[in-house]
């Protein structure tokens, strides 16, 4: 039996600017994620603080929220067996530094806060996040 599951996945501000969005777009498919939707975007405000309301009491949100408005991102839909947590382990540890060799944080991550992308953290969160911007795709 297959356990094929979507995530939502972004590759953030910093990974954009600095060119990184198709090596990380490579490195996901040749992980086996088949990508089932790309859309670059420049968020809004209210579209970012909406995102990661999860996080407005918690002392960095308007750090993450100005961050995440300050350049272009790509927003994306991987789907694969396992995919919330086969991202996750692509992507690698939240801070760089910490991250295994070879995932995309140890890459690509400058530090905890530029981090290169953002995933869902469960199966729950990713169909929320893909509603959020993809609601054809939930």
């Amino acid at each position: 039996m297959h356990n094929l599951e979507r995530t939502f996945a972004i590759i953030k501000p910093d990974a954009v600017l600095a060119d990184y969005s198709d090596d990380i777009l490579n490195m996901i498919e040749e992980n086996g994620f088949d990508i089932l939707a790309v859309r670059p975007h420049h968020w809004t405000r209210e579209q970012a603080e909406q995102f990661y309301a999860i996080h407005k009491n918690r002392p960095f949100f308007g750090e993450l929220v100005d961050f995440m408005i300050s350049g272009p991102l790509v927003m994306l839909v991987l789907e694969k067996e396992n995919a919330v947590a086969a991202w996750r382990d692509l992507m690698g540890a939240t801070n760089p530094d910490e991250a295994a060799a070879g995932t995309i944080r140890n890459l690509y991550g400058a530090n905890i806060g530029h981090n290169a992308t953002h995933g869902s953290d469960s199966l729950e969160n990713a169909k929320i996040e893909i509603g959020q911007f993809f609601p054809e795709l939930v």
